[in-house]
């Protein structure tokens, strides 16, 4: 069964950095896709950095020049580092992964647990 295991996340002070990593496990074939995206209370989940193979990265407008996005596709994991942090990037963090588990069929997505960032100001 696969997992995503998430870690990195924290409190820091507006200015600051924090690096989140996410790493899949379980019987991984093959990934296509991988990604960060965030969440507060009331507003949907959205999109803040993805990857797909072959492809450059995406950015939410409001955290280019200020996030980065990369990956170990070796050890299935997915990293962000977040540099010059504000107050409203203060949410929980879940990572993505579209990967399959046979040689066949189609890809799937699969979730990390979330992770909270809160920045300070």
């Amino acid at each position: 069964q696969v997992r995503l295991v998430e870690s990195g996340g924290g409190l820091v002070q507006a200015g600051g950095s924090l690096r989140l990593s996410c790493a899949a496990s379980g019987g991984i074939r093959s990934i296509n896709a991988m990604g960060w995206y965030r969440q507060v209370p009331s507003k949907q989940r959205e999109l803040v950095a993805t990857v797909t193979i072959g492809y450059s990265p995406n950015y939410a407008d409001s955290v280019k020049g200020r996030f980065s996005i990369s990956t170990d596709y070796d050890n299935n994991t997915v990293y962000l580092l977040m540099n010059s942090l504000k107050p409203e990037d203060t949410a929980v963090y879940y990572c993505n992964q579209r990967l399959k588990t046979t040689p066949w069929g189609g890809f799937n997505d699969y979730w990390g647990q979330g992770t909270q960032v809160t920045v300070s100001s």
